[in-house]
């Protein structure tokens, strides 16, 4: 009996490196997804990061009503990692209205934080919801292939404000980059659509800053918290991400500037539809 109890913990041991390497892979996977698409569509990747994220923690049984908050904060910090990366390429090929950045900034910060205080009030169902709407809108809007025309220029310095605001705060809500709002209103706004994809891929960076400082000051001390968690960002997630996503996001960039984008968006609101439709299965 003396030999059994260290060969069992061995196997338990086993175990839980194989669990933990397979757990490493998938979150790598992610990133790799999650770069291309922010390179290549101006997503930052949230949109496909969140309900990975939330299948992960469930099937590492994640306390129940952290799972959206902790996929929301850990997407949003994987997404400063590509941003940078993102619109760094985007930038070396002058898609880049750094003007429009500058002016919108602030009220992206403010937004995004405000948006992420909302967050931590809600419940996990809620925000799923939200989530879930949000998904069949954007792939709705993909399907159609409606785009805003440019009938107008950029608003003042108020207007700015309040666009930044609204954007930070549904992206902080929603765990993504912002490009499937800022890049319609730039478009709106006379901006070529390459244009618009790399200013986004700009915008999104002060967006995952803000969205992660509000995500980790929120969940600071929350009770139930998983270890190897800063508040509501998972760093074990975090790694597996921004490893492949900062490799593959000016692989995005490349591809953005030689396919038909259009096609490629259509086919991907396809399997938002089939993600969103899954989630809300789930919750109901």
């Amino acid at each position: 009996m003396c030999d059994i109890g260290p060969v069992n913990h061995m196997e338990d041991d086993l175990f839980r490196k194989d669990e933990m390497y397979s757990i490493v892979l998938l979150y790598t996977a992610m990133g790799a997804v999650a770069g291309v698409l922010a390179g290549l569509l101006g997503i930052g990747g949230g949109l496909v990061i969140v309900p990975m994220l939330v299948f992960c923690f469930t099937w590492q049984k994640m306390p129940s009503d952290l799972i959206m908050h902790l996929a929301l904060g850990t997407s949003m910090a994987s997404i400063v990692f590509t941003a940078v990366s993102s619109f760094w390429a985007h930038h070396k090929r002058g898609a880049v209205h750094w003007v429009v950045v500058r002016r919108i900034v602030l009220g992206i910060l403010v937004g995004t934080f405000l948006g992420t205080c909302i967050a931590a009030r809600l419940s996990t169902g809620f925000l799923k919801g939200f989530f879930v709407v949000f998904l069949y809108y954007v792939a709705i809007q993909m399907l159609t292939g409606r785009k805003p025309k440019g009938s107008r220029q950029l608003p003042g310095s108020l207007g700015m404000f309040g666009v930044g605001s609204v954007i930070g705060a549904v992206s902080s809500l929603v765990g993504i980059g912002g490009g499937t709002l800022s890049v319609p209103f730039m478009i709106w706004c006379n901006m070529t659509v390459h244009h618009a994809i790399g200013t986004s891929a700009a915008i999104g960076f002060p967006i995952a800053v803000a969205g992660t400082a509000g995500y980790i000051y929120n969940g600071w001390g929350a009770s139930g918290l998983p270890s190897y968690a800063l508040g509501y960002v998972y760093l074990p997630a975090l790694v597996g991400l921004v490893c492949a996503s900062v490799i593959t996001a000016p692989l995005g960039v490349r591809l953005a500037h030689s396919l038909p984008v259009a096609r490629l968006k259509r086919i991907f609101a396809v399997l938002l539809l089939l993600v969103a439709t899954r989630m809300l299965w789930s919750i109901l």
